[in-house]
């Protein structure tokens, strides 16, 4: 850990890292990165109305989670070898000019690129900011100071959609995207004043090759997600061409690895029991969290008849369990260890799973909202013990990567959730209206289902439509939440896995 501690100046004094102006800092680094999900999404109606496009509407989000998928584990290492300031400062001024560019955007397809470059500045925030976490407390401090980092998360939930309220009714979308720029700026200037590396200066042989070979495979994989079963159909030329470069390159990357002096991934952490777990444990959840945040609200809006707000609610509620959870984490991290806060974790993601597959209609937001609750909770148990886990397992040198490995296995679930759970609930939806739909006498197909979210749509629909399409609108959530628990399950039965006695390398 005394590669942070102190730098010493001209006159043979030290500089003395002040930890709670940089925790301060990191905190804004984070915020800002947290705050811009919730904050576009509560503004993306009012930029469609605005800039048209709806085709492209998914394509918003995609893209800045496609470039933050992309570069998180390229900044990891890159703090490895260079320090954690000047790459944090860097992602944090690509970020702020992505976030100026957006709102200047005069079209959807302008406002898609200005997110690839906003993305492409977000992939150094969160795992830098966790990583700089990890360097300058010791393994105690570390668990306590995680919970507070993941209260960001929940403060950002409850904050974004009541400031990008504000700002798309009283001022304008853009206003959106430019509330990040005094805290990204902010940011920079708490790390720069406050936070001294010492850092060892020598040549490094940078893993060109392995970095160009790894954005070209998730890159592949990722757009093959997103577009895939929507407007490609799985076994497409387009399809599949995309899941072989995606092979192929990984295969390379892999090659690539063991031969270069300073690879990109370092393979050897992964051989590590607790970072292995961990990954492969995040992934899961990963999973898990996109099939509950994205397909929630559409349950509560189309089937319970409730407004977007109730909807709302019912998600809140999991960003309010995880910094709860993650700051008892803390404390349980040093009482009863790593293995058993991450099994408490996953029973908490388990029960909560339970209540998504038992929810119905008559059950009202409530149960929806503590479903959420337990799920939060598993995560900010299962998250924080993880993290403090990979940082007490590698030394300064590896911190980097390993933390950000988590955090892309974790992006990765999202995505590959976001896919699958997708491609199940029109799938199901799909072969419920054709059982259940000849007794009417309409025209129904998957698109159907849109007119459920609108309240207006809703009510003026035939009764015996109206409850075909809620039908297999639950029933079709029902076979996406017995799959969450499947994958709650997965994870649990890898956080047993882990070793019951912990190494320290870091503290």
């Amino acid at each position: 850990m005394g590669q942070v501690i102190h730098k010493k100046q001209p006159d043979g004094k030290r500089k003395v890292t002040k930890k709670p102006f940089v925790l301060a800092s990191v905190m804004l680094a984070m915020f800002m990165g947290a705050i811009e999900a919730t904050i576009v999404s509560t503004a993306m109606p009012a930029i469609v109305g605005d800039l048209g496009g709806f085709a492209l509407y998914s394509w918003v989000f995609s893209a800045y989670l496609l470039m933050n998928a992309v570069t998180v584990l390229i900044y990891g290492k890159l703090s490895d070898l260079f320090g954690r300031k000047p790459v944090l400062t860097f992602g944090i001024i690509v970020f702020l000019i992505g976030s100026i560019l957006c709102g200047f955007a005069e079209s959807m397809t302008m406002l898609i690129i200005f997110r690839l470059i906003q993305g492409f500045g977000a992939g150094a925030v969160m795992p830098i900011a966790t990583t700089i976490v990890g360097d300058i407390y010791t393994k105690e401090e570390r668990a306590q100071v995680q919970g507070y980092l993941s209260s960001v998360w929940g403060i950002s939930a409850i904050m974004g959609p009541a400031i990008g309220g504000i700002l798309v009714e009283y001022v304008s979308w853009r206003y959106v995207f430019w509330v990040n720029i005094p805290l990204g700026i902010m940011a920079i200037a708490g790390l720069w004043l406050f936070l001294h590396e010492n850092v060892e200066r020598k040549k490094h042989q940078i893993d060109y090759a392995g970095a160009v070979l790894l954005t070209v495979s998730i890159s592949s994989l990722m757009f093959v997600l997103v577009e895939g079963g929507t407007n490609w159909a799985w076994n497409s030329i387009e399809a599949i061409s995309l899941i072989s470069v995606s092979v192929i390159a990984f295969i390379l990357f892999i090659l690539q690895e063991r031969k270069a002096a300073e690879p990109m991934m370092p393979f050897n952490i992964w051989k590590e029991k607790p970072i292995l777990i961990a990954n492969l444990a995040s992934l899961t959840t990963g999973v898990m969290l996109i099939g509950i945040s994205s397909f929630l609200p559409a349950f509560v809006q189309g089937v319970m008849e409730r407004s977007p707000i109730v909807a709302g609610f019912t998600l809140t509620t999991m960003s309010i369990g995880w910094p709860i959870a993650a700051a008892v984490a803390g404390k349980l991290l040093l009482k009863i260890g790593f293995r058993s806060t991450s099994v408490l974790g996953g029973v908490f993601l388990i029960l909560g799973s339970i209540v998504f597959v038992t929810l119905t209609p008559e059950a009202g937001p409530l149960w929806a909202a503590a479903g959420s609750f337990l799920v939060g909770a598993g995560m900010g148990l299962t998250s924080t013990a993880f993290i403090v886990s990979i940082q007490s397992t590698v030394e300064w040198k590896q911190r980097g990567i390993a933390t950000a490995a988590n955090m892309f296995m974790r992006n990765l679930g999202n995505t590959i959730g976001a896919a699958m759970l997708g491609g199940i609930l029109n799938s199901q939806i799909k072969s419920f209206i054709q059982r259940n739909g000849e007794d009417i006498d309409a025209e129904l197909s998957l698109d159907s289902a849109n007119v459920l979210l609108n309240e207006q749509a809703r009510n003026n629909m035939d009764s015996g439509v109206k409850e075909v399409l809620q039908d297999g609108l639950t029933f079709s959530l029902h076979s996406v939440y017995y799959a969450v628990l499947l994958f709650a399950v997965i994870s649990f039965l890898l956080v047993i896995a882990l070793p019951k006695h912990e190494k320290d390398t870091a503290a």
